[in-house]
């Protein structure tokens, strides 16, 4: 006896059935699934804002704390903060030897030579000597005006050669018998939506913000320039520490529209013991 079977397929109506069923499945789990990838994009965003904050912050804590004592200066508007960078620093002879022998660094003539006592500094071309700095602003004891500061010229160990800017480069000894090594003015500014460091500029008695010349580089961007603030307070003479506070926001804005933000506050401490 012959069987006869009918073979059917998928009929329309059951593949729109197939079809509805899945995309009522697919937005269903994309519902469960959108708040933990905005969640997780949100997070990456703030913490790259935090870590661009923090890793400018850091930099200029590093360098503040290296700044020459009492060059730390801010501008009128908080904006711009400058002060002059060290690289070292040593102790000159300032009495002979008891043998009468030594070369002493005199206060009372033009003489272009001293010897180091003790370990000796890194110096190259273009450092400056500073004895004894006492101030950020006026005609003493001021390196930015430059009575105490000298040009580095050679050094045959232990003796150092100057070239000095006027006829006595030192006003006042040190009485720790102390020097610096400075390698010249950097300025930290907010302008233009920016942090930017700028250095290898000039000498200006007079702050000038920002500095005219030299090189500069970004240290972070979207900055909210409204919200960035330098406080330089000085502290008491006796007490030789200050104190730079730094607040540093910056912005993003997301795709999905609004703005989210980063408020930073960090204080550097800056030896200001001549």
């Amino acid at each position: 006896m012959n069987t006869t079977r009918s073979i059917q397929g998928v009929t329309l109506i059951e593949l729109v059935v197939v079809i509805a069923i899945t995309s009522i499945i697919a937005a269903t789990v994309a519902l469960f699934i959108r708040r933990p990838v905005e969640g997780y994009a949100d997070a990456a965003r703030r913490a790259a804002l935090t870590d661009e904050a923090d890793t400018a912050l850091r930099r200029m804590t590093r360098d503040l704390r290296l700044a020459l004592p009492n060059s730390v200066r801010v501008d009128g508007s908080g904006k711009f903060v400058e002060f002059i960078a060290t690289t070292g620093g040593g102790r000159y002879r300032a009495e002979v030897s008891s043998t009468g022998t030594g070369n002493i660094l005199d206060f009372s003539a033009a003489v272009p030579t001293f010897d180091v006592i003790g370990p000796a500094p890194t110096l190259a071309a273009g450092n400056h000597i500073v004895v004894y700095n006492l101030y950020n602003t006026g005609t003493t004891s001021n390196a930015y005006f430059g009575d105490n500061r000298a040009s580095f010229s050679s050094f045959a160990a232990p003796t150092i050669t100057i070239a000095p800017v006027i006829a006595l480069p030192f006003p006042e000894p040190s009485p720790a018998k102390r020097f610096h090594v400075v390698s010249g003015p950097v300025t930290y500014g907010c302008t233009g939506g920016q942090l930017i460091r700028y250095s290898g500029y000039a000498y200006n008695a007079a702050q000038v913000a920002p500095p005219v010349g030299g090189s500069s580089a970004v240290l972070a961007g979207n900055v909210d320039v409204g919200e960035c603030q330098f406080v330089y307070t000085a502290g008491a003479l006796t007490e030789r520490i200050a104190t730079v506070s730094i607040i540093l926001q910056i912005n993003s804005t997301p795709a999905g529209g609004g703005v989210e933000r980063v408020r930073m506050f960090q204080q550097a401490q800056v030896s200001n013991a001549p």
